[in-house]
């Protein structure tokens, strides 16, 4: 028996494809997102997923564009009847100081990371608000969105960005049972100790926060070892 529908983006390589299938795992069908350009990975995940006894559908879709995410989360709610867990895992960075960094590569930046995170956010509350049944919205934030970096100037901006919206929209969405969390991973390297947060130590808090458990959870979340405390 399904514990529900979940949709990941950017799921067609590393943490994406790692989150959607551990949640496979967990007992959910999976849908998965990536740009068509990824459409073989894609299929690969879709496949692995359904090897596991799941039902799995690829969606291949820009979130970036407004009109893209609203077909494909209309398209997962008509095949499984729902959704119940979004996760909003794309995003992308540039190492470059602000001085050497250009217009057009601060606008992607902040296009892909910023406008895709609220497009999924805000078209997964809208079909769940319509369900009634509540839900869990999951979005990819990072250390450098609690503190900047150097170096990550456009990444910091817009993951502080992700971070703000996620509380915004765990305040709009709560009375509708929705939860809004992100996680926040990051890298330590110390001469005391080397440890990287790595794909398994982010899904398994994505699995918590998926789940029935988590309905009194809403904050980004950090998974850094201790690199940086709130």
């Amino acid at each position: 028996m399904s514990k529900g529908t979940v949709l990941v983006t950017g799921a067609a390589q590393g943490l994406g494809r790692a989150i959607a299938l551990r949640l496979a795992d967990d007992g959910f069908d999976v849908a998965v997102n990536d740009l068509p350009a990824q459409a073989d990975n894609l299929l690969e995940v879709v496949k692995v997923i359904q090897a596991k006894g799941r039902s799995s559908s690829l969606h291949l879709a820009d979130v970036t564009v407004e009109e893209q995410v609203k077909a494909t989360i209309a398209e997962v709610a008509q095949v499984y009847d729902g959704i119940d867990v979004v996760v909003a895992n794309t995003g992308v960075a540039t190492w470059a100081t602000l001085a050497q960094m250009s217009v057009d590569e601060w606008d992607r930046i902040m296009t892909i990371n910023c406008r895709g995170t609220f497009l999924c956010y805000k078209y997964a509350a809208l079909q769940m608000i319509n369900q009634g049944r509540g839900g869990r919205i999951i979005g990819a934030s990072s250390v450098a969105g609690k503190r900047g970096a150097s170096g990550l100037g456009a990444y910091s901006a817009s993951n502080f960005a992700i971070r703000g919206l996620t509380q915004a929209a765990a305040l709009e969405y709560g009375p509708h049972q929705i939860t809004v969390n992100a996680y926040a991973p990051s890298a330590i390297d110390s001469d005391m100790r080397k440890m990287i947060s790595t794909s398994t130590d982010v899904v398994g808090l994505v699995s918590f926060i998926a789940s029935k458990e988590s309905r009194f959870i809403t904050d980004t979340i950090s998974v850094n070892g201790g690199m940086y405390f709130d």
